[in-house]
């Protein structure tokens, strides 16, 4: 449990860093590390990283770094949509998924998109090291359609898989609200925490569950790394960062579909 909590003060630096990233191997961590469930772990992530994201967000709010406007436009969809997933969609998927005469549970679907969803962002962030134009910039008048669906988008990955979709935030605000990184970071944080939030709403029947020791220890930690992350982006280039965390985001991403699907769990 102890190396858990140390990867907890990872999952905070990446976010203080860049704003994204560390939400991803949050589930990963408190499955393979730590034990829990997958489909539960997906829970625990969405209340570990809402809680650190909505501290750093508040940080930002302090010091005038968010964009409100900009959390509405993108967060309004984006809520919905985390929402409606964990409350209605996800309780349709059964335990066990018949294809035939071929079977697979659901945990294993589950670790499977989530590695997919990990392999986006370990791509969306070497891509974007140098710069955040991964998606086309378009004039500002144009674009609010685009910015609804992108928002749903993340708040559909949110839901599915319990990570807070700053990978695909960041580009957004950047590219179509051309928010500077820092403010982009800033709104992204506080963006990620409603969306988590409103995630934990479709959830509430598994509190009664929760190992809180082992959950709030969790979060302590990632909330230590975040001030970390946050005293450390004035000294280290973000570019360079965003492109080392890339790829070791995805070589977790390849040892889990290689995991999952040879069915050997002891990773």
């Amino acid at each position: 449990m102890q190396i858990g909590f140390a990867f907890a003060i990872l999952v905070g630096m990446t976010l203080g860093l860049v704003g994204s990233g560390g939400t991803i191997l949050t589930v990963p961590i408190l499955v393979y590390i730590m034990g829990v469930d997958p489909v539960l772990a997906t829970t625990y992530s969405l209340f570990a990283v809402g809680t650190t994201a909505f501290i750093g967000g508040l940080r930002g709010l302090r010091k005038g770094e968010v964009d409100l406007a900009h959390v509405c436009h993108f967060g309004i969809p984006s809520l919905l949509s985390v929402f409606l997933t964990r409350t209605f969609l996800l309780p349709l998927v059964p335990e066990v998924i018949y294809i035939g005469s071929f079977s697979i549970h659901q945990a294993v679907v589950l670790m499977l998109l989530f590695a997919v969803v990990m392999l986006a962002s370990a791509i969306s962030m070497i891509r974007s090291a140098t710069s955040l134009s991964i998606l086309p910039s378009v004039p500002s008048g144009n674009n609010r359609m685009t910015v609804g669906i992108a928002g749903m988008l993340v708040g559909f990955v949110t839901g599915v898989v319990g990570a807070g979709g700053g990978f695909l935030i960041i580009p957004v605000l950047v590219n179509f609200f051309h928010l500077s990184i820092r403010r982009a970071v800033a709104t992204s944080l506080l963006i990620i925490a409603i969306n988590s939030f409103f995630g934990l709403m479709g959830d509430l029947e598994k509190f009664r569950d929760f190992d809180w020791y082992l959950l709030l220890g969790y979060t302590l930690f990632t909330i230590g790394g975040i001030f970390a992350g946050f005293s450390l982006s004035k000294k280290i280039s973000s570019s360079l960062l965003k492109k080392i965390f890339g790829y070791f985001i995805l070589a977790v991403a390849l040892a889990i579909l290689i995991t999952e699907v040879s069915g050997n769990h002891n990773i």
